[in-house]
């Protein structure tokens, strides 16, 4: 989970990507190579980004784990507000692949 935000937060698409398994499917059939391109365009989209996670709850099985949180994802500019900010729950699945946990699924719905 550290280096997921860890990469949101220093924009890096090709890090993000290396932690989403190869099987990796978000909402709407949104599929590994997808999650790249749509972390590109928002971190295009905005000079800076931040990821506030909140509390994690993780359903740990081996070899699988289940983790569900809510972050605050924020975008600016350059000025000292954000001009994008929005809270999220989150469900996140993951699979151990050769040591190194790998994140198989994600579906996210906006909270008001």
């Amino acid at each position: 989970m550290g280096e997921l935000q860890a990469a949101i937060e220093k924009k890096d698409a090709a890090a993000l990507e290396d932690l989403l398994a190869e099987d990796f499917v978000g909402p709407n059939g949104l599929d590994r190579d997808g999650a790249r391109r749509m972390a590109q365009l928002m971190f295009l989209r905005h000079g800076e980004i931040g990821a506030n996670v909140g509390p994690v709850t993780v359903d740990l099985r081996p070899g699988h784990a289940t983790a569900t949180f809510n972050v605050a994802l924020t975008g600016r500019s350059g000025q000292l507000l954000p001009e994008a900010a929005r809270l999220y729950d989150v469900t996140t699945g993951w699979r151990e692949v050769d040591g190194e946990w790998r994140m198989t699924s994600v579906e996210w719905e906006g909270r008001l």
